[in-house]
């Protein structure tokens, strides 16, 4: 094929003049639910052309903007093309946009017209009085775009300095501002990166962010059909349709930011730690290896260290570009050392936006390239008079530090319709004010040191930039995110805190275990950079689109988040508006069951504070088998079947929603609740090992270590039993004693007889019975089974069912967890849905005298005696008749509970 690079055009008609000569290449893949629709170069040019024409037809006057407000699609690229080609500047509007910033674009912009689709039209009509033309409409719909009338055939030719496009920043510090941008600015850009050789027309970009942004706008649109690549569209901006978007688009190449691609990594380096040490040890030794191989020597061998990665994700993707935010080094040389190819722009809404590329195969990542050909830069060291900064001297680079200033044909002319604002922004000698702090070293590579308005100078003249602070802080697996700010004469933080990794560390709450993070990372800082004060907040923090913090919230959100600290410790409640969700957030909410799911939770749980980042476990209290509940309340509501492996990997409710987005559903006529239904099926290979029949050297050591536990259980603490009698059981049965400690087993055990052993199963919370070798190895002996009250409900009811099935006994403790204070807590919805699929014989047991010896707060156990009353056995099927509740297996529940708190009551008495 042969690579048309656009000359040296002053505006983009060489652009729409090159599109039919790439005939019938994929210009746009575009991936919807079930495939991807192709659209070619020519029916692009084709499009483009008879859009534009509909557009000067309806009465599009040269120069106006003309907004587009819908999500990314062939029919939206094809707008942006159109509006152009109609001699108009196409200005995409975020659809996420609250109601004021979108009130104000349209007012600043003045817009007459707007192409939209169907489910944006009410928002946009309620906002402003203008014509709606819609992308998404019916064929006899006049409203759609292929109504318009019938332009004339020759089009505008606009001039260099004519606008193009019209971008609005994305508010970081305040509001929004109108950065109109020409055709002359735009074509040098385009140049730009045609002369980089980063993509040619055998590439397919695959553009996984909002285009209302000008870095996806223009590199990850304009460039590369410029150069008659393919666009890859994702049906949404969620992780998993990225990653489909990738594959089934065979993308070579990636255009995103630094929050994409750390997520990217993250989410790889989760799998490999799901699957053992052992993996975990061998990635990062072979990531080490590959990453010193290409900083040392230049040589690349993480595409065949890590080959397998490469075909599940994209077997094509060779190249990612980053920019709209600084690249933490560290990340870069990581996906480096994965294999992928790095390119690495910087550059601002007003110049186009590249000022510098760092191309792939350099060795410098930390830096954001050289300056772009026919680009000036210079640094600023100088004190500045009218921003009220300064340029910063610091020893520990050998250059100078100070402001950026560009100048050069892709730089803007000023902001629209705010004079004032553009003459702050241009020095009297016309550079542009970056705002951002940097150097150039020797060898003319540019980096990066913070932001001039960002600066905190602290009551002792230190400076601080946040970033490096923020860097420290949230290093800690315990924290998510963190922002610094200055409130009054002190540094705070606000946090927000990782649930899903304070939870598997076994912390109850969420205050300690930042605590300690906090303390811990603070001890790599020098005093001066340490926060005073912090508060957590369970939002996200505010950002922008491309990843950037909106800083000018900050100090508001602390505020509010403190008070609500103050006021209620479990925070502020209700549900999270979907306005101030992120914009994956939003996206996984327009799956239909996924809203659903979440308009059910927040009618489940009204008092607690409803979130994407609401942890199940710590937040709303499911710590235990009311897994189960929510899972065949769902298969039931729903007909939507989340598998116990699904259970596993949720942390927050994003997890959750996003499981059952993805989640099969069942077919119709299938019963729900089918892992009680064929248990065996349902339990994996590693707990069919806890089932096996025990050897006959296991034989003998268990009965050794039960003749033991019988002597020792009786003399330290005089254990008595009443109602022995009451276990004269031939077949399948299940004992349910309360819970106050861990004594209680061993208390059970030392009360039946070595027959009955041999046929007894016990359930054993995993984060304690098989926490290390010799754990497992005292579990495997006592027929201890695995269960987890926190995740994998619904395998461990199989693997207790699996038991019953095959006519043994279990013993399960139904309220799931000791008990703090010695009282019977309820009981957890498993025993009752496990009776009510197997209505086996149950006795109730009341154990009392363990709490006094053995608390949950002591780590010692106190001699004390110990009491066991045994009740008669009970059938399930009298339960369900005898308890409260909406079904069976409630019932069963209810009644259990009552009789063992009559057992614990005949004690007392």
């Amino acid at each position: 094929m042969t690579n048309h690079k656009p000359g040296q055009s002053k505006t983009l008609l060489t652009l729409f003049d090159s599109l039919p000569r790439h005939g019938g290449s994929p210009a746009v893949l575009a991936l919807s639910e079930t495939g991807v629709e192709a659209c070619s170069y020519t029916e692009l040019a084709n499009d483009v052309v008879r859009m534009a024409r509909g557009l000067v037809g309806a009465g599009v006057a040269p120069g106006e903007a003309v907004a587009l407000f819908a999500s990314e699609s062939a029919e939206y690229i094809i707008s942006c093309l159109a509006i152009i080609r109609a001699g108009a500047a196409a200005m995409p509007v975020d659809v996420q946009s609250d109601a004021a910033a979108l009130r104000h674009v349209l007012a600043d912009s003045d817009v007459r017209f707007i192409l939209t689709t169907t489910d944006k039209m009410e928002k946009l009509r309620s906002l402003a009085d203008v014509t709606l033309i819609l992308l998404d409409a019916e064929e006899d719909d006049p409203r759609g775009w292929q109504h318009l009338p019938e332009g004339p055939e020759a089009l505008p030719r606009p001039q260099p300095n004519d606008p193009a496009t019209l971008f609005y920043t994305s508010g970081t510090t305040g509001r929004p501002k109108g950065v109109p941008l020409s055709h002359a600015n735009l074509a040098f850009q385009i140049k730009a990166v045609a002369d980089a050789d980063v993509l040619s027309n055998g590439d397919r970009m695959a553009v996984p962010l909002p285009m209302h942004h000008v870095y996806p706008f223009v590199i990850g649109m304009l460039a590369p059909l410029a150069l008659g690549s393919a666009l890859i569209i994702p049906h949404s901006l969620t992780g998993p349709q990225i990653v489909r978007a990738l594959k089934e688009g065979e993308a070579t190449i990636m255009v995103g930011v630094p929050r994409l691609y750390d997520a990217m990594f993250a989410g790889i380096m989760t799998k490999v730690e799901n699957r053992g040490k052992l993996a975990e040890n061998v990635v990062s030794t072979l990531l080490g290896l590959s990453i010193a191989l290409r900083r040392r020597l230049g040589i690349r061998v993480g595409k065949r260290l890590f080959s397998t990665l490469h075909a599940q994700i994209a077997p094509q993707l060779r190249v990612l570009l980053c920019g709209g935010a600084p690249l933490d080094p560290d990340l870069a040389w990581k996906l480096e050392g994965l294999g992928w190819e790095l390119s690495i722009g910087y550059g601002l809404t007003e110049t186009a936006p590249l000022l510098t590329m760092n191309l792939p195969g350099s060795s410098r990542l930390d830096s954001i390239g050289h300056i772009v050909d026919g680009v000036e830069l210079k640094i600023n060291t100088a004190a500045d008079s009218e921003t009220g900064t300064m340029g910063i001297q610091d020893d520990t680079t050998p250059c100078s530090q100070g402001e950026i200033q560009a100048r050069g044909p892709n730089v803007f002319s000023g902001y629209r319709g705010l004079p004032e604002q553009t003459a702050i922004a241009f020095t009297d000698d016309g550079w542009f004010r970056t705002g951002d702090l940097g150097y150039i070293d020797d060898k003319g590579y540019v980096y990066i040191t913070g932001r001039l308005k960002e600066l905190i100078v602290t009551s002792g003249g230190e400076n601080i930039q946040p970033a490096a602070v923020e860097a420290v802080y949230a290093e800690d697996p315990l924290i998510r995110e963190f922002a610094l700010l200055q409130k009054g004469r002190q540094l705070a933080g606000l946090v927000v805190p990782e649930v899903g990794e304070i939870r598997r560390r076994g912390y109850d709450a969420l205050a300690p275990a930042v605590r300690e993070a906090v303390t811990e990372q603070a001890k790599r800082l020098p005093s001066y950079q340490r926060i005073s004060d912090y508060v957590l907040t369970r939002d996200p923090l505010p950002r922008t689109r491309l990843g950037k913090l909106r800083r000018h919230l900050l100090s508001e959100l602390y505020d509010q988040a403190q008070a609500l600290e103050q006021a209620n410790g479990n925070g502020d409640v209700g549900p999270m508006p979907m306005g101030e969700m992120s914009g994956e957030d939003i996206a996984l909410l327009e799956n239909p069951t996924a809203r659903q799911v979440w308009d059910w939770l927040v009618s489940r749980y009204p008092t607690h504070r409803l979130t994407p980042e609401t942890s199940p476990q710590l937040d709303l209290g499911i710590d235990s088998l009311e897994w189960v509940t929510l899972t065949l309340a769902i298969e039931q509501g729903f007909g939507v079947h989340l598998s116990a492996e699904a259970v596993e990997r949720i942390d927050t409710v994003r997890d959750f929603l996003r499981e059952v987005s993805e989640a099969p559903t069942l077919e119709e006529g299938t019963e729900p609740n089918t892992f009680l239904g064929a248990p065996e099926q349902a339990i994996s290979e590693s707990q069919k090992h806890w089932l096996k029949p025990l050897n006959s050297s296991q034989s003998i050591a268990a009965a050794t270590l039960h003749a033991f536990n019988r002597l020792a259980m009786r003399a330290l603490f005089r254990v008595r039993v009443e109602g022995i009698e009451n276990l004269q059981l031939a077949g399948p049965f299940v004992i349910t004693p309360n819970h106050t400690s861990y004594l209680d087993s061993f208390a059970l055990g030392a009360a039946l007889d070595a027959a009955m052993l041999r046929r007894t199963y016990w359930a054993g919370w995993r984060g304690v019975a098989f926490t290390g070798p010799l754990a497992r190895a005292f579990s495997r002996l006592g027929r201890v089974l695995p269960v987890d009250p926190a995740r994998g409900a619904m395998s461990s009811l199989a693997l207790g069912a699996s038991i019953l099935q095959r006519g043994d006994g279990l013993i399960w403790f139904p309220e799931g967890k000791r008990s703090i204070d010695g009282k019977l807590q309820p009981f957890r919805p498993g025993i009752g849905l496990m009776l009510d699929r197997f209505p086996v014989p149950v006795v109730p047991v009341y154990i009392q005298g363990t709490h006094e010896a053995l608390p949950p707060e002591r780590k010692w156990p106190r001699l004390r005696r110990i009491t066991l009353v045994i009740g008669a056995p009970l059938d399930p099927q009298q339960l369900a008749r005898q308890g409260a509740g909406r079904n069976a297996s409630e019932r069963i529940t209810h009644a259990l509970r009552e009789e063992v708190a009559a057992l614990g009551k005949k004690m007392s008495s």
